[in-house]
């Protein structure tokens, strides 16, 4: 299994507005923008990257973090067997990903996705 990235996500009345500062004071580069999730993204080779959302999308409350994995069907089928609760999805989004979100034991709402 091969983990593509890792984004933080925070939630924001107004994705944009909470972006602006950490773009402006960061120099991060916009690098996705669906109006109701938008994320900023560094420079160089490892581009750490921040997600500022207002809905975790198709009505689902934002997620904390939001995993890229190579084979989002193969790590739903081990968090199943592993006895994980799964709370949405899987599901194909209009965006172009397909998901589903899991809790982690501290209760924190995971996005895993792999883009299509």
């Amino acid at each position: 299994m091969t983990v593509k990235r890792i984004v933080a996500n925070l939630p924001a009345g107004e994705p944009a507005a909470l972006a602006a500062f950490y773009r402006d004071l960061f120099a991060l580069e916009t690098v996705m923008d669906h109006g109701w999730i938008l994320t900023l993204a560094g420079s160089g080779t490892h581009r750490a990257q921040l997600g500022f959302a207002s809905e975790g999308g198709n009505g689902t409350p934002v997620p904390d973090l939001s995993i890229e994995v190579e084979d989002v069907d193969a790590l739903h089928a081990r968090a199943v067997a592993a006895g994980h609760a799964i709370v949405y999805g899987p599901a194909d989004e209009p965006w172009g990903v397909r998901r589903f979100f899991l809790r982690d034991p501290a209760g924190r709402l995971i996005n895993v996705l792999s883009h299509r």
